[in-house]
């Protein structure tokens, strides 16, 4: 294969090479390079604005490095494209465009930039952060020099990553399917669940294939979780304040394709042998969690791209058409639009940004096995120019798409433009992360324990009843197609905020380590330390504190049970529960809650486990079974407070701690922060279940409403310093044999703490 225009990548490219490529693509609405059956590829690009694009394809390393390039056909409709024989899986390639460079109307054209495939499905190479890989004039802290941005004409090929032709692969083991109500979300960090997981041999650590290694299965069957939602495993490129600062962008969010997985996350062995071992490890490792009943989900970037703003490095989509690709000022195109904090914002009024979003989403169902997208930011995909809009084509297109009605999709519902909060205004089948759920939580068990330690009034438990039952307020409103309390993905920590354990031990954020003066992060956390600031209550203290009067023992006592009381509330509540990895048992980030640079252990999941640790394990995975074998503790309808057909109790009612019904004036009154929800199972063919809740800080006596004629069998108090001796064995023989309580009698509840009942067996 020869071209007579090759040239050294050293040298500036100044013109369209002439040289055509043979003949046109018989198909150039199929966007990307194809490989065809009868040989050679197949080859399409948007870039609308463009005058003239190469095909690039490169050969050699380092100084030896050659670029081929052909000229394509175009613009059709936006498309320039062709057949290109000779090329096969495994060819490295990218894109020149040509074009104006004029700053004022956002348009950046500038061929000495070597650009990736935006639809490439492996990369090879890591970005070099360097003058050259910006289109315009930087000094050698990569600042503008001059304004406007004077184009440069340095060759950025020694310092870009290529796009790799690659072919089908393997099939992979069928999607497990669970069921809404079964699922259970978790949330984790390939590499930091993984780095230092005992069982996990080191070469797998930190790795696709170390999350698909036995040890890691195991630790996830056993804890009861159903379906993973990884961070963001799009290839990414780090963002420039970073790099200067010798840090990395640990969670991912700064996407450089939308399309191929990010190869540090393969093994050794894997990056050695290439891109395409690379796509097969992950797509090894979707095929092994699904044959173990596990369901994988991705954290998608669509909202922006790794490019930043118009002073950032051009790698990909800036180059070939930032008019198209970048929401910009609609008068002033010369400005980007900011609505992620990120630098741009993908510009979603644009079909082709809306069609290269929707291709990507299929490819990873289709070609990569996932089993549904938790979409970061997802506000930005449904801003019209005019703004957000539940109608927007995208969201109609996910919603309708045959692939994509299909899976779990799952929205962040906001962003950081006008009108950016939009938490129960998306549409039918999506779900959301409820912001609102989480605040409602931490605020009744953790800052308002605070506020009543202090002596301060507080409110009651209306907002909290909101959320047990499902989140009505916010996704049962729309006229004829209320969405049900599955959409609710109900949630106390994330990856962005303090860890479980961090939210009890610490009042202030400690982000030192970010190197950002301790400025980045949010200051609303919900949080409560219990008196001491730091997750060791011992050193925090005193380092040689014999604890002679117990103190130490009751702080830690007091932590250990707020942890207990919020993980219990989000395995009772109507939705759909996320647990983020290790929170589980306790994990700490030392009171970083913006750890998003943060590659090292206070990352990293550390299974080195304390007793209290251990018992915070056993709880939830007993909570968690309790949750799976009871439908009870798990609605799929909002509840009425009405009396169904066929039975004889309401589907939920309401009980002030003397066992007589909550008045509707009552939810505000601080004395009721003592209440019982009961729950019919009669319709579910399951047994009633009581969750009754003491949110003072005094013990109190409280009268059991009636079941269906059967005692109650207390199955769960987070005052116990362990799970019910004996598990969910010991409960389900419990509710058939014993250890009944009666309604109408009293009981002294302990105080700041949750308990459940469920009704005897029939």
């Amino acid at each position: 294969m020869t071209s007579p225009n090759a040239t050294r990548p050293n040298e500036t490219v100044l013109l369209p090479s002439p040289t055509p490529v043979p003949r046109v693509s018989p198909n150039p609405d199929r966007i990307g390079v194809w490989v065809c059956p009868d040989g050679g590829v197949d080859i399409s690009v948007v870039a609308a604005h463009a005058t003239a694009v190469d095909f690039c394809v490169v050969s050699g390393e380092g100084s030896g490095r050659r670029e081929q390039r052909w000229a394509l056909h175009g613009p059709d409709r936006g498309l320039w494209h062709g057949h290109l024989d000779g090329i096969s899986e495994g060819a490295t390639y990218g894109f020149r465009a040509f074009g104006p460079w004029d700053p004022d109307a956002g348009l950046y054209y500038n061929p000495s930039k070597f650009l990736m495939d935006p639809y490439a499905r492996a990369i090879s190479g890591t970005p070099e952060l360097s003058a050259a890989l910006h289109a315009h004039h930087v000094d050698h802290e990569m600042y503008p020099t001059t304004y406007p941005l004077a184009q440069s004409n340095l060759n950025s090929a020694l310092f870009a990553p290529v796009s790799v032709v690659i072919g089908n692969g393997f099939a992979i083991a069928p999607r497990p399917r669970i069921s809404p109500d079964h699922t259970v979300l978790y949330e984790l960090h390939v590499k930091g669940f993984t780095k230092n997981l005992p069982g996990v041999p080191e070469e797998l650590r930190g790795t696709y294939a170390g999350l698909a290694h036995p040890a890691t299965i195991e630790y996830i069957k056993s804890l009861g979780v159903t379906t993973l939602e990884l961070l963001p495993v799009h290839a990414k490129m780090d963002e420039p304040f970073l790099t200067e600062r010798g840090l990395t962008n640990y969670w991912g969010y700064s996407t450089m394709s939308f399309f191929a997985p990010e190869p540090s996350f393969a093994t050794r062995s894997s990056r050695a042998q290439g891109p395409r071992a690379v796509v097969d490890e992950f797509r090894g490792m979707v095929s092994i969690l699904h044959g173990a009943g596990i369901e994988v989900i991705l954290d998608v970037v669509y909202n922006h791209t790794c490019e930043g703003g118009d002073t950032g490095p051009t790698v990909c989509w800036r180059g070939l058409d930032s008019l198209l690709y970048y929401r910009r000022v609609l008068d002033r195109p010369r400005y980007m639009i900011d609505d992620t904090g990120c630098g741009n914002t993908l510009n979603f009024s644009e079909e082709r940004v809306v069609q290269m979003t929707l291709d990507s989403l299929r490819y990873w169902v289709e070609s990569m096995g996932v089993d549904g997208f938790r979409f970061d930011l997802a506000t930005t995909l449904g801003r019209l120019d005019t703004g957000y809009t539940d109608f927007h084509p995208f969201l109609v297109a996910a919603a309708q798409d045959p692939v994509l009605r299909d899976v779990k999709l799952i929205a962040e519902p906001w962003d950081l433009g006008l009108g950016g909060w939009q938490t129960g205004h998306f549409p039918i089948p999506f779900g959301e992360w409820n912001d609102r759920y989480r605040d409602s939580i931490r605020k009744f068990w953790l800052t308002d324990f605070q506020q009543q330690s202090a002596g301060r009034q507080v409110s009651g438990p209306n907002d909290l009843a909101t959320r047990l039952s499902g989140s009505a307020d916010m996704f049962g409103w729309q006229p004829g197609a209320k969405r049900g309390p599955l959409a609710s993905v109900n949630f106390l920590t994330a990856h962005d905020g303090f860890t479980l354990a961090d939210l009890t031990s610490y009042d202030h954020k400690h982000n030192m380590a970010n190197l950002e003066n301790n400025q980045d992060g949010t200051n609303n956390n919900h949080s409560w330390n219990h008196g001491v600031e730091g997750t060791s209550a011992a050193s925090a203290m005193n380092p040689d504190l014999t604890d002679p009067t117990g103190v130490v023992e009751e702080l830690s006592y007091a932590r250990e049970r707020s942890r207990r009381n919020l993980l219990t509330t989000l395995l009772v509540s109507a939705g759909t529960p996320m647990i983020t990895a290790g929170d589980e048992f306790g994990r700490t980030q030392y009171g970083n809650n913006n750890a998003y640079c943060q590659d090292s252990p206070i990352s990293w999941v550390d299974w080195e486990m304390d007793e209290s640790q251990e018992d915070l394990l056993s709880w939830v995975r007993y909570i968690l079974e309790l949750r799976a074998a009871h439908p009870v503790l798990r609605p799929t309808s909002f509840a009425s407070g009405q009396i169904p057909d066929g039975d004889t109790l309401p589907d939920v009612s309401w009980f002030t701690r003397k066992g007589s019904p909550m008045s509707a004036d009552g939810w505000s009154e601080p004395k009721n922060r003592v209440f019982q929800m009961r729950r019919s199972g009669r319709m579910l063919d399951d047994v009633d279940a009581l969750v009754v809740i003491n949110g003072t800080l005094n013990p109190t006596k409280i009268t059991l409403p009636e079941s269906h004629g059967n005692p109650w069998v207390l199955v769960a108090d987070t005052s116990w310093p362990t799970q019910r001796e004996g598990g969910i064995d010991s409960a389900a023989l419990a509710l058939a044999q014993g250890e009944q309580a009666a309604a109408g009698g009293s009981y002294t509840m302990e105080p700041q703490s949750l308990a459940v009942y469920f009704a005897a067996s029939r």
